[in-house]
């Protein structure tokens, strides 16, 4: 694959990956490596120069555009509200959705505990593009709404690298229920993040650099090992205040 407005240069190159319903598969590696790009091709932002990509055997171009779409449910980085209440928002999920379905979604999310302190709850308004709402209430509602949707594929990316601590750890326990039986694809700027995914995937250059879960590529001590052992590093000189 490679983008029409660039020089041509491939962005993603013989690159194959086979995942079985209901895999959590986590993405890392470096800024450009190819990451988004891989999601945006799975959720048919864009479409392939080269090559197929495959839902259940078939030619996911073989589908209309709204099929593939529908069963995709994404949290990106930087999360998209419209005017409204917080419950208009989080029913875009599935416009159909009881008061009900909304407020156990967003139970699971973990974003039912910040809403009940507001004075309107469920009928606060968000405001324009959420701006009367903090950064990582935004990311919260958004999650509600792609566990209200119900997708078949679960697409995370970078969605916790711009939350405190205690925020990402809400959007994590959200994660975790809405992964369960579910096929995952998680990227990730903070590690911690995708230590469970059965699957981690080091992505350089628009090729896979290393596969397999968070003991083996640990236990390997390459690319990963290098990009997690620096992480914690960093962290840890962070929570000391220790200038690196």
């Amino acid at each position: 694959f490679y983008y029409d407005d660039g020089d041509g240069t491939p962005v993603l190159t013989d690159f194959s990956l086979k995942v079985k319903q209901g895999e959590t598969i986590a993405l890392v590696g470096s800024t450009g490596g190819g990451k988004s790009t891989i999601v945006n091709l799975m959720a048919r932002f864009q479409e392939p120069k080269k090559g197929t990509i495959k839902v259940c055997g078939r030619d996911y171009r073989d589908y209309k555009m709204e099929s593939i779409q529908s069963r995709i449910g994404m949290v990106l980085q930087t999360p998209h509200l419209f005017s409204g209440t917080i419950r208009e928002n989080i029913r875009y999920g599935k416009l159909e959705a009881s008061d009900m379905e909304i407020e156990q979604a967003a139970v699971q999310a973990g974003a039912d505990e910040f809403i009940r302190t507001l004075s309107k709850q469920y009928d606060e308004q968000v405001g324009e593009s959420g701006n009367l709402l903090s950064f990582g209430q935004k990311q919260l509602i958004s999650l509600a709404r792609a566990i209200l949707a119900d997708p078949e594929i679960f697409i995370m990316d970078e969605a916790t690298s711009s939350v405190d601590t205690l925020t990402e750890y809400m959007i994590q326990k959200g994660m975790e229920t809405m992964m369960k039986g579910r096929t995952s694809f998680i990227i990730a700027h903070r590690l911690s993040t995708i230590k469970r995914a059965d699957r981690i995937l080091v992505i350089e250059d628009g090729k896979i650099a290393e596969e397999g879960s968070h003991t083996d590529l640990l236990r390997k001590k390459g690319k990963y090992y290098r990009l997690y052992t620096q992480q914690f590093r960093q962290q840890k000189a962070k929570d000391l205040n220790i200038p690196l």
